[in-house]
This record gives structure tokens, sequence and C-alpha cells, in this order.
């Protein structure tokens, strides 16, 4: 009988998000064996990916990164970091390989570090189009070449593989490009020789960290994995593990909450049980994955739509606010005819958008407000190819969105802008181009590890 075990410690959701130190002190403690951290999402949008820039900021990654990485040397046990950088794409592999870097020289850490990018390489992708090896995911159809070719930057979605192809190799600390949440917490039990069914299971509850407990802002969790199934805890003593709190884990972010896909196959949690081992501990048993006939790597792809300018301004008046909606109505009215008439600008040279927070911003038509808002906040949106273009559209909203009165108010009403000036200018928009996967040649045929060992002077 295998009586293999191992310990996953999950600090924090995202690397950046930050956790309090004595939190990693408890999970070596108890036993871990690898340290893992997912550091990005496509949560924030198609920015990141498009612009190849990371969310978090570069001061709040190196901390949780020196901490980390402290705690692995002292241990002796590996660290990984999945979708560096937010999207994954190859700049954010080698803006967190630059700051570990630089905190392995300071801190004199001798650990040997493997880059794993997942950035596609267009002609690569052209090919195998041209195989129909590219399959659409829902809701989208086939997937044609001018699409593809729009896209200015394409990762693709690792699973275990490349990482346990790196820890295989010796590496220390491996830092991945775009990659299941899952896969990172799960590629060492796999490794290991552990059950998949336990293993993914698993890595889906802890991708998040504290979410699974009674106190999400807790910091992280800790899992034991063994060959039937796995127990998992808080880091911090005064959070809980509850069955429900475990279990309602597997309908986040997932289309259904008894299967998951991952690149290698489904996991499978039906018959899976949950049970109260204390009162901060729960054991979960049953769970199991079906390797897929095909294994498959996830696309995501961003491409430039054009640029963005956005305003501000903010209405009290109540007479105003009783009848908001025909004020927006009138706001777009009076804006394109101006636009037309100084600009010279039709429908299709730009596009714009008024969304009135406090009033129906978020829901709009899905929750209509049935009462005046005591105060509105109106964001205009403008977007079009170039950024001149959308600016100057803004500007020409300035003073409508200053003093534009209904059509029975016999006076200018004077609006607040937050900030001067009123226009900021976002700069490039992107949006997400692809939603598809690719028949795998093998599973880390897509994807390009470099390992470097670090050298610390005598």
């Amino acid at each position: 009988m295998n009586d293999t075990a191992v310990g996953v410690l999950v600090p924090t959701g995202m690397i950046g998000a930050g956790f309090a130190p004595e939190t990693v002190e408890r999970g070596l403690a108890l036993g871990a064996d690898v340290i893992a951290v997912d550091g990005g999402s496509t949560d924030s949008g198609p920015h990141y990916l498009g612009s190849g820039t990371p969310k978090t900021s570069t001061a709040a990654v190196a901390r949780d990164m020196r901490l980390l990485l402290r705690a692995a040397a002292k241990a002796r046990i590996p660290l990984i970091v999945g979708s560096c950088g937010t999207s994954g794409a190859d700049s954010g592999v080698d803006w967190l390989a630059d700051i570990t870097a630089g905190i392995l020289a300071e801190d004199r850490l001798d650990l040997t570090v493997a880059t794993i990018h997942s950035e596609q390489d267009p002609a690569y992708l052209r090919r195998r189009l041209a195989e129909g090896a590219i399959h659409p995911l829902p809701p989208l159809g086939p997937l044609d070449r001018a699409t593809l070719d729009g896209c200015v930057r394409v990762v693709g979605m690792m699973g275990h593989e490349p990482i346990e192809e790196a820890l295989r190799a010796g590496a220390d600390v491996v830092l991945a490009g775009r990659a299941t949440d899952t896969a990172v917490a799960a590629a060492f039990a796999l490794l290991k020789g552990l059950p998949p069914g336990p293993v993914w299971h698993a890595a889906k509850i802890v991708e998040c960290g504290g979410q699974c407990t009674t106190n999400p802002r807790s910091g992280g969790v800790f899992a034991r994995i063994d060959q039937d199934g796995f127990t998992i805890e808080p880091l911090d003593p005064a959070a809980s593990c509850t069955p429900t709190s475990v279990a309602a884990h597997m309908l986040y972010e997932t289309a259904n909450p008894f299967r998951m896909r991952e690149p290698a196959g489904t996991l499978d949690v039906s018959r899976a049980t949950y049970r109260e081992v204390d009162h901060r501990i729960v054991r979960v048993e049953g769970s199991v994955f079906e390797p897929a006939a095909q294994h498959t790597i996830k696309l995501e792809g961003a491409r430039l739509t054009g640029y963005e300018t956005m305003s501000f301004t903010a209405i009290r008046d109540p007479h105003i606010l009783a009848g908001i909606e025909d004020w927006a109505a009138l706001l777009k009215k009076v804006l394109v005819e101006r636009v037309h008439q100084t600009l010279a600008l039709g429908e299709g040279d730009y596009e714009f958008d008024v969304r009135l927070y406090g009033h129906n911003a978020i829901l709009e038509d899905l929750d209509p407000a049935t009462t005046p808002a005591r105060e509105v906040g109106v964001m205009l949106l403008v977007h079009a190819a170039d950024q001149a273009t959308a600016t100057a559209v803004a500007k020409i909203a300035n003073p409508l969105m200053l003093h534009l009165p209904t059509a029975d108010m016999p006076y200018l009403p004077s609006l607040a802008f937050p900030t001067s000036p009123a226009e900021t200018e976002r700069g490039p928009v992107y949006e997400f181009a692809l939603n598809h996967v690719v028949d795998s040649e093998t599973p880390t045929t897509m994807f390009r590890t470099t390992i470097r060992k670090a050298r610390v002077d005598a």
C-alpha cells in the first residue's frame, strides 16, 4: 500500500494580495511539501493580456515572494507560481523572474528557478488551425484566420505537465506562464504519484486560498492529500473550514458544480463526501478523475479594439434625478448632434456609453430602478480608433455634463466634475477574441522551459 501524502500550502489566492507571515510559518509546521500560489486571472479583463502588463504592483509581489522564497529555502520545498504577471504573458513571467532573481541575490538564497513561457507562436497556431486542431468553446463558433491574426497576444493555458517536468528537472522555484489555477496546486502531488481524483479536487478547493473558509480574508489554507482523499484547514487559527464552505467552492467559476475540465481530463465530484474532522478541518473523499481521450490546451487571445477616454460627473439636482433616464437620453441625443456638427463624425466613427451609477449602471434593464436616487454619478466612456478622436468627443460632452438642463428647466443646472481636467485618457482598449482549445501534440509541446541555477557568492 502506498502511504504517500503531500501537504500543499497555499498562502493566498493571488501573489501580491498579501498574507500574514505567521500563517506561512504555520503551514510549514503542519508539514508542507510544496508552496503553490496563483499569480493571475482573466477576471480583470483583457487589458493585462493585450498590454502584457501586470495588475499587481511590483512592491506587493516582491513582498510576498520574499516571504515565500525564504520559507521554501528554509523548508527545502518547491515554490510554484502560475499565471505570472496576471495574464501569464511572457513579459509577466520575465517580470516575476527578475523580481525573484533580485530577492535570491539579496537574501543569498541558492535556489534553482524554472521559467515556463506560454505565449504562442502565431505560425504554429495557423498551422494547427489549418490542420483542424483548434475547436471552439461555447458560445463561440469555429475560429477563422482573421480573428487569430488579429490577436496581439495569445497564451496557452497549461495543465500540470510542464510544471511537473520542471520539478523533475530539479527546479526549486517554478514561475509558470498561463496555467489553470488547479494545475499549480496539483503538479507536485501528481509528481509523487497520488491519485488524480483527490489531487485535482483538493487543488480546486485551495485555488483561492481562504475563500473556502468561514473567513475569506484570513489568507491561506493547508491541504494534505493522500490515496483516499484530502483534509483541508485554514492557516489562520481563528478561521474554520466547514463541509459547506469546502463543498461550496465547487460552485465557484464552474459551469457544472460536479464536473470540471482540465487539459488532461475531467474531475467528477458527484459522489464526493465532506466530513467534519473537528471545528476547523474537513475531510473529503470520493473524487474521481476521468482522463480525456484528447489532451487539449485552452487558448486566450486579446485584440486591440481602439482607444478610450472617460469623463465623470455627479448629479444631486432632484428635478433632474426625478427623470434621470430622460436626461441621459437627452445627453446622448445632443452629444451625437454636436459631434456631427463639430467633428463631422457619424455612426461608425466612434462609440460612447453613458452609465448612471447609483441608478442602474450595473444591471440596467435587468433590475430597473423604481425610485429616484439621492445622487447619481454619470460615467461617459468614448471609444474610437485613435485617442485624439475619443478625447475630442469627450471634450464636446464636457459642457453638457456640466450644465445640460432637462427640457422643462428654465435655468442651467451646475453638475459636479470630481477631477480637473474632466477627461481621462484610458489608452488602448482590448477585448478577448478567443475561447477555443487546441488538440495537444504532447502536453508540453506548446510551452518553453528554461532552468537557471542561482549563484550565491561565498
